[in-house]
């Protein structure tokens, strides 16, 4: 009978130790193993990936997609990058052949073998992924993803109604008011209310898409055009000058984890589409150098919102640190996923890597599905 030698190395010695293994018993093992990888394959969750959509941020998302679908654990799940934009929903493979989504299942097909989705993933930052449209589709097929639901997503998009139900929360939030497309206004009424500078923003929009910083009552105007190019309504927010503190959370389990917290420092005027995805112009210190009862109060804020919002999965809560206090500023519901974006930062510095990170987001999507 052959007998077999295992080479095992062992903290940079190398030495043979032989093993009582006949050719028999090899053949044994390596059926053990086949088996042990055939039912580990059959177990594996397919994940349908979703990324691009229909908004301004439809190239930040897939980039968020490629990272997820780089990150996700191939040991556990198969992943499948599917690219939704207002003209086709496609799976495009390693070779560059694209295959079609069925609409009617959100099922694939390649080659003739039908592929159906344990869970998605959801990338898509903005419409129809962020505001509630996407997760509706989802629930009448049954399938489970890993985002907060239709009435949290579509609350916490809109920026008019999400400021009015936070305020509701007693949490503080600046001065504001909003327009609809065609109503009509004074650019005085409008700054004796607010003052100077305000932001004017579209209330369904992310990454700062149609948001612009007025400084003079005659830049007023072309501001307003500029954010209802993104939205049908929108909204004029008084400025509050302090420092910009995000927070991120995910739940795993009955638990909500909350990572340290980020301050962001642009070099722009604020931190506009240009500064968030230009590298140098903005700077993002995690964790952020706050006063401990400063950071517990926006983990403590941030850790209620999350809860009374109903959100699910990993999502971001931004704010104005002043002096007297901290103001809301917005919610992300489908935050940035590259290895530089904001919530992989707080992972790491709380010492989760981002497979870990999208692995509980995956798991908790699962076990609730």
């Amino acid at each position: 009978m052959t007998k077999y030698i295992a080479f095992i190395a062992d903290k940079g010695k190398n030495y043979c130790q032989p093993l009582c293994c006949t050719e028999k018993e090899k053949t044994d093992n390596d059926v053990q193993k086949t088996g042990t990888l055939n039912t580990r394959l059959k177990n594996m969750k397919n994940i349908a990936i979703v990324c691009g959509g229909y908004s301004g941020e439809y190239d930040i998302s897939i980039q968020s997609g490629k990272v997820v679908e780089k990150h996700l654990d191939r040991n556990k799940y198969k992943g499948y990058r599917i690219v939704i934009s207002k003209t086709n929903w496609y799976f495009e493979s390693r070779d560059g052949e694209k295959y079609e989504i069925d609409k009617a299942d959100f099922s694939l097909n390649i080659d003739s073998v039908i592929i159906k989705f344990d869970g998605v993933f959801n990338a898509i930052h903005g419409t129809p992924g962020e505001d509630g449209k996407l997760q509706a589709y989802f629930d009448l097929l049954n399938i489970p993803y890993t985002s907060s639901g239709v009435t949290s997503a579509a609350l916490s998009f809109n920026k008019f109604f999400c400021n009015h139900f936070v305020r509701s929360m007693g949490v503080t939030v600046a001065d504001s008011l909003s327009l609809r497309k065609g109503d009509a206004y004074e650019k005085k009424t409008i700054i004796d209310a607010l003052g100077l500078p305000v932001f004017v923003k579209p209330v369904g929009s992310g990454s700062s898409v149609g948001i612009s910083k007025v400084n003079k009552t005659e830049e007023l105007d072309e501001a307003i055009k500029t954010a209802f190019k993104e939205d049908d309504r929108i909204l004029i927010e008084s400025f509050i000058d302090g420092r910009e503190i995000a927070c991120g959370l995910i739940e795993k389990g009955k638990d909500l984890i909350v990572f340290p917290l980020t301050e962001i420092i642009s070099k722009n005027d604020f931190f506009d589409y240009e500064a968030k995805y230009t590298k140098g112009l903005a700077h993002e210190v995690t964790p952020a150098n706050t006063p401990v009862e400063v950071e517990l109060d926006i983990k403590a804020t941030s850790s209620f919102l999350y809860r009374q919002m109903d959100c699910k999965g990993f999502v971001r809560f931004d704010y104005i640190l002043t002096k007297t206090g901290i103001y809301f500023l917005e919610v992300n519901a489908i935050p940035g996923m590259t290895e530089a974006s904001i919530i992989p930062q707080q992972a790491e510095a709380f010492g989760m890597s981002i497979q870990e990170l999208f692995t509980i987001a995956v798991e908790g999507m699962l076990k609730k599905g």
